[in-house]
């Protein structure tokens, strides 16, 4: 049979019977099942298509059809080089588009109709699989020596820390609880006291060194030292 030509994307109901047909074309047909069973035989394969299956026919493939029971079809007639990337099988997500598609072929929707081609085409291909955003590193050293420099100045917030790293505070919180299993809050007492007792070892007074590592009063400190301990 003479090759099938068609000018731009057409999208149309087709109902198919029992009487043979075998054709090609230099466009791709994309078929979705809406009634009954298509038999094609695509270059040699068979296969059905059923009710909410689909098949993307290739340009220049012959394929012979037939419906013994009846069947009906949506058909899209497209020359958009994209359907070169679909499966050939639709997605979930295209059956419920097919299906509205038909029905306003049937009714006749010019907004439908003319917008329907690139929604099926987008509605068929499978969702791209993203590589995970590459994430901003946090050099925790030098993010404690800022805030083991600040004690004496002013009360450490979160809201400092992570404005330092560049991410909100809710971010550097999920940071922090990833990387040790820890709140902002331990964190930063785990820093203190750390601080507390390098200050100590070195020979400082509990008041001096409860000053320098941000703690209330020597006391708290020394609450904290026996805690730890």
């Amino acid at each position: 049979m003479a090759r099938i030509a068609h000018p731009s994307s057409h999208l149309s109901v087709r109902t198919y019977g029992a009487s043979h047909g075998s054709h090609d074309h230099a466009h791709f047909q994309i078929l979705v099942g809406l009634e009954g069973a298509l038999e094609l035989e695509v270059a040699g394969r068979g296969l059905r298509i059923g009710a909410g299956e689909g098949y993307v026919v290739p340009p220049g493939e012959r394929h012979d059809f037939e419906a013994r029971q009846g069947a009906r079809c949506l058909v899209l007639d497209s020359h958009d080089s994209g359907w070169a990337m679909a499966g050939t099988a639709p997605t979930p997500a295209t059956l419920a588009l097919a299906s509205y598609l038909a029905e306003a072929c049937s009714r006749g929707l010019p907004r439908a109709q003319a917008m329907g081609p690139a929604l099926l085409l987008e509605a068929w291909l499978p969702t791209p699989i993203t590589s995970p955003r590459a994430r901003r590193e946090i050099d925790w050293a030098a993010l404690a020596d800022w805030a083991s420099g600040r004690w004496t100045l002013d009360r450490v917030e979160v809201a400092d820390l992570a404005a330092r790293v560049h991410l909100s505070p809710a971010q550097f919180a999920a940071r922090c609880r990833e990387e040790f299993g820890l709140s902002t809050q331990q964190w930063l007492r785990g820093l203190q006291l750390d601080q507390a007792r390098r200050l100590r070892a070195q020979g400082l007074p509990v008041a001096e060194a409860a000053r320098r590592s941000g703690y209330r009063s020597p006391s708290a400190l020394t609450a904290a030292l026996r805690r730890r301990t």
